[in-house]
């Protein structure tokens, strides 16, 4: 859904002119697209959620970061989630698109506040969208019961109170109160001097790795090979299309085409994955480590 030509204000109208959907609605164009690929029901859950994802879009805009592209980023945490959705499991939609939505603009902020990756993990993200304001609230309470926090306390607070680690926090903190420099500036006031980038740590695989990786590969393809030779004709075939196919198959349109239920399709591949692990378990102990 490309935002190009179009204002925030021009999408959220748009948005708010959409129709809002019942939940049995809902369901049926959710059925819609995960069986039969229908691009028009597709459209129109993505369209009537809209109003949602630009409305997440809005909490992220004291980032910096232009609307447009906001709602860009909240679009296609939609059109994700649109698209994992599984109409099975009984939520409604709009309750499982906030979290693809949410991740997606995060993601987005964190790439774009600096050059350097600013954090990928839970407990990292946890802190360059909260830190700021827990700090603030433990600054509050104290100052109520009269006590004045240094730096030091407070950033063990706020690690106590997110419950990440202090060297996390004190990251995080330099990353959120820093700037961007240039690679090419020189290290000292001399012209001559070092560049920065002179100084980085060359992080491209070393021709050993590459021998070491490509060996790998090669190994644990052979493993596979063995593996899927335990199976029968039925189950090399569920497996093949649910699992080595670039858009695998759903357990439905298997089951349809095997004159079996989804729950008996289930079942064989749950059987089949659990003859190649043995299979490959007993051919090294190496290939554990590839199963975790």
């Amino acid at each position: 859904m490309a935002l190009d030509g179009y204002t925030d204000q021009t999408m959220s109208r748009q948005a708010m002119r959409a129709e809002l959907l019942d939940a049995q609605t809902e369901l049926r164009l959710a059925y819609a697209w995960r069986d039969q690929r229908d691009e028009r029901a597709l459209h129109r859950l993505i369209t009537a959620y809209m109003r949602l994802a630009i409305s997440m879009a809005s909490k992220y805009r004291r980032y910096g970061a232009p609307m447009n592209d906001l709602i860009q980023e909240a679009s296609l945490g939609l059109m994700k989630a649109a698209d994992k959705f599984d109409p099975d499991r009984g939520v409604r939609f709009s309750t499982y698109a906030v979290w693809w939505i949410k991740a997606s603009i995060q993601d987005y902020v964190m790439r774009n506040w600096s050059l350097v990756r600013t954090g990928s993990t839970s407990s990292q993200k946890a802190l360059f969208f909260n830190m700021r304001r827990v700090q603030a609230r433990l600054e509050r309470e104290a100052s109520q019961r009269g006590e004045q926090l240094d730096a030091h306390q407070l950033r063990e607070l706020v690690a106590h109170d997110v419950g990440v680690p202090l060297s996390d926090v004190e990251m995080m903190e330099g990353r959120l109160s820093g700037s961007d420099f240039s690679l090419n500036a020189t290290q000292s006031a001399d012209d001559e001097g070092r560049e920065w980038i002179d100084a980085l740590e060359d992080d491209s695989a070393q021709a050993s790795e590459v021998v070491e990786g490509s060996l790998d590969a090669e190994r644990l393809r052979g493993w596979l090979v063995v593996a899927m030779q335990q199976l029968n004709a039925r189950e090399r075939f569920i497996v093949t299309e649910r699992k080595l196919r670039d858009v695998p198959r759903t357990l439905e349109s298997l089951g349809e085409e095997l004159k079996l239920s989804k729950e008996r399709v289930r079942q064989l591949e749950a059987a089949a994955f659990a003859k190649m692990r043995r299979s490959l378990e007993a051919q090294s102990r190496e290939v554990h480590h590839f199963l975790l």
